[in-house]
């Protein structure tokens, strides 16, 4: 009976040590400098840094407040086509925003909340992201699930 019950504790320990690491990416910045650092450069420092731990990072990316434009399927066609900084930048922001889907598997979740309230629509969004009824749910969902929660907004 105690071997069956040091079995299981250790079995409970190796499950628990072999959690892989986990982060969910509270997305509201607009700025496009902001954008590329933490999003397109930061998920790319961080799964390269686990991978070389042999660890494989599972990343989430909850989409409101200023972001939504990062994610629109035609910028000229959209209510953002009047920001420059960001029309300049969107062929090579929208191709490397795909790779994070494809290659590193990010999953992108956008609040339908505030996509209502900015007069968008689903067909407006690339058909990578998933739609959630909140950000809140969204941040609340993941973090339940035991990802760790990174903000990314306008402040310096």
């Amino acid at each position: 009976m105690m071997k069956s019950f040091i079995f299981i504790l250790l079995f409970a320990n190796f499950l628990n040590a072999n959690d892989e690491p986990k982060m969910v990416i509270d997305l509201t910045t607009g700025s496009v400098v902001k954008f590329k650092k933490a999003i397109l450069k930061g998920i790319e420092v961080h799964k390269t840094h686990y991978a070389n731990n042999l660890q494989e990072l599972e990343v989430a990316v909850i989409i409101h407040g200023g972001a939504y434009k990062f994610f629109v399927r035609n910028i000229k066609n959209s209510i953002f086509k009047d920001d420059k900084e960001l029309v300049k930048a969107y062929t090579d922001l929208k191709k490397r925003i795909a790779i994070m889907s494809d290659t590193y598997d990010v999953e992108f979740f956008m609040c339908q909340s505030g996509m209502n309230s900015k007069g968008l629509k689903e067909k407006d969004i690339v058909e990578f992201v998933k739609f959630i009824p909140t950000s809140t749910i969204g941040l609340i969902d993941k973090q339940n699930e035991g990802f760790a929660y990174i903000p990314v907004r306008n402040l310096p």
